[in-house]
């Protein structure tokens, strides 16, 4: 299905003079109303009549994470505080959190592209759906609500945590679709087989996953556990919250961006050269539509590629691979870049594993050591074959070896050991950043 075919459909030169037309738009706002903006334009010696292509774009500067904090917290803003309807914040774990301004055109478009999203899964105004995404400042929750309600289904308000009440209500309210990260909602299952609930039996029959990078073999666990079909959905706060893209029902093979509202590019993420389309880099977003916060080549962190070809959905949006990853979340061991979901992988592919591990990185003087402590499940914990288990830790550290190329030592620990999230998942304990304060 498709919520709006007018623009989903839209023939590749038609949405390219649409794109033309938002990004001289966008980029005559920000230069005439803020002074960041005005600053780094001026420094690159361009200005907004000087895009006459999209291939222009790559001639404005980036703009940094850093941007958002050092012009904390409204400096970045394009409208007046008596036109922003709401903002947001991200969950910053250091310094200030990077603000976004919404004006109610702004919600307006969001709810238009999280409308999208929950089509795209095939969700209808026949649908009940739980929205287990945390609610505040974060961007999720309100984000999904809306564009819920925007396709005239049934939202449940419930956000994050407290999962046997989850549970409860997935029961009682009869859900058919329900919303989360992919780490809460694989404990929502254990929490289901605590409270003796067969989440087979239940209506819910689409899950609308994303916030955090999760692996193909987690998509497998969470659908073969609670046999439903898992989405996966994409968004940033500082580009508009979700709805920047999201897979199809049809194929579920890369996420539809929204290109009538951003224009993607991917870069290297050492040199900043622009990629030939379809190459792995970092993904960098200009919103072109936004009236309160837009912002100019936005760089993501994160690496994907984008695939131009045709979906047999009928989109004519490029689609963008699953997020392997976050370059400031890659780790360097020993010179090797590693990623936790490449080690998410290779856990997930052993029987009686569980999708609860963390990775702790250390240091043995100058040497950088790696444990990764993932559960088993209990029958398999305590049953007495220990020769087993150490064989089964041996093989692990194999194939992590033969992946990515270091050494790492696997240790199996017992279920529940590793604390549980409401959102998104803490998949790396870096002790040596510890060391260093």
């Amino acid at each position: 299905m498709i919520w709006n075919p007018t623009y989903e459909k839209m023939p590749r030169k038609e949405l390219e003079k649409l794109q033309l037309e938002r990004l001289k738009h966008t980029a005559a706002l920000v230069y005439n109303k803020v002074p960041h903006y005005k600053k780094v334009f001026d420094k690159a010696n361009v200005r907004p009549e000087d895009i006459k292509s999209l291939d222009d774009l790559r001639r404005l500067p980036f703009t940094l994470k850093s941007d958002m904090r050092d012009n904390y917290p409204y400096g970045l803003f394009s409208a007046e505080l008596d036109n922003i309807v709401r903002i947001h914040a991200s969950s910053g774990t250091t310094g200030h959190p990077t603000v976004v301004g919404y004006t109610q055109n702004d919600i307006d478009i969001w709810s238009e592209v999280m409308a999208r999203t929950f089509t795209a899964a095939g969700l209808t105004n026949k649908d009940v759906i739980q929205n287990a995404f945390g609610y505040g400042l974060f961007t999720g929750g309100l984000g999904a609500h809306y564009g819920a309600e925007r396709i005239g289904a049934s939202v449940i308000p419930v956000s994050g945590g407290n999962s046997h009440r989850q549970i409860m209500l997935l029961k009682d309210f009869r859900a058919t679709a329900i919303c989360g990260t992919p780490s809460y909602v694989a404990s929502l299952i254990e929490t289901a087989q605590d409270d003796g609930v067969d989440l087979h039996s239940l209506p819910v029959r689409v899950g609308i996953f994303g916030a955090e990078p999760w692996s193909a073999e987690m998509r497998r666990e969470i659908e073969g556990k609670w046999g439903i079909k898992a989405i996966d959905i994409y968004g940033l706060s500082e580009i508009i919250g979700p709805g920047v893209s999201s897979e199809c029902e049809e194929e579920q093979n890369g996420l539809h961006i929204n290109e009538d509202h951003f224009i993607v590019e991917t870069i290297n993420p050492e040199t900043a050269e622009v990629l030939p389309v379809g190459s792995e880099g970092e993904l960098v977003f200009t919103t072109i539509s936004k009236d309160g916060m837009p912002l100019i080549r936005y760089r993501t962190r994160d690496l994907s590629s984008v695939d131009p070809t045709p979906c047999s959905c009928g989109r004519t949006f490029v689609r963008m691979k699953k997020v392997r990853g976050r370059s400031d979340d890659m780790l360097i061991i020993r010179g090797v870049n590693v990623f936790p979901s490449q080690i998410e992988s290779m856990l997930l592919e052993y029987n009686g594993v569980l999708p609860y591990y963390q990775i702790v990185v250390d240091k043995n003087g100058p040497m950088d050591t790696i444990e990764v402590q993932v559960e088993i499940s209990e029958d398999v914990f305590f049953s007495d074959r220990i020769r087993s288990l150490q064989t089964a830790e041996y093989s692990l550290e194999k194939s992590i070896k033969e992946s990515i190329g270091i050494s790492a030592k696997v240790r199996f620990v017992e279920h529940r050991t590793i604390m549980r999230s409401e959102g998104k998942a803490q998949r790396v304990i870096d002790k040596r950043t510890e060391k260093k304060q």
